[in-house]
């Protein structure tokens, strides 16, 4: 059973990226401060799947070995086209420069259902609450 403490218990749980090797890469980036965004596919959010983020809400991100490791909230949410997606988001996401994003982005879409430069994403800015003693 994870470990976490009691406000946390029902949080969203979920772990950025597709392995646990970008698990972990993509967190430190939360963790230094230089991951305040993020975007998935907005095929991918089901009633039976993830859920979609609401603002306010707090969620527990997991390390690439299932620990929860920081608590993130929402605080804006918008759905853009992948061609849409500027300098600025790119920056948010601590993955930019934007041609770096599109090409590490257009890559994880392939892998993960397929890609389309119209494709709709779901993009979703937050803070860093806590750290979680792992």
């Amino acid at each position: 059973m994870i470990n976490l403490p009691e406000q946390y218990r029902d949080a969203v749980m979920f772990a950025f990226g597709d392995t646990p090797e970008l698990a972990d890469q993509l967190l430190a980036l939360v963790l230094q401060g230089h991951k305040t965004a993020t975007c998935a596919a907005l095929t991918s959010f089901s009633d039976e799947g993830e859920p979609m983020p609401v603002v306010g809400r707090r969620d527990v991100v997991l390390d690439g070995q299932g620990r929860p490791a920081a608590v993130i909230e929402t605080i804006a949410v918008a759905v853009r086209r992948f061609d849409e997606i500027d300098d600025a988001f790119a920056e948010d996401e601590g993955e930019g420069p934007l041609s770096e994003w599109r090409k590490g982005h257009e890559a994880y879409f392939r892998r993960n259902g397929g890609f389309s430069p119209d494709m709709e994403l779901l993009c979703e800015h937050f803070r860093l609450v806590e750290v979680l003693k792992r």
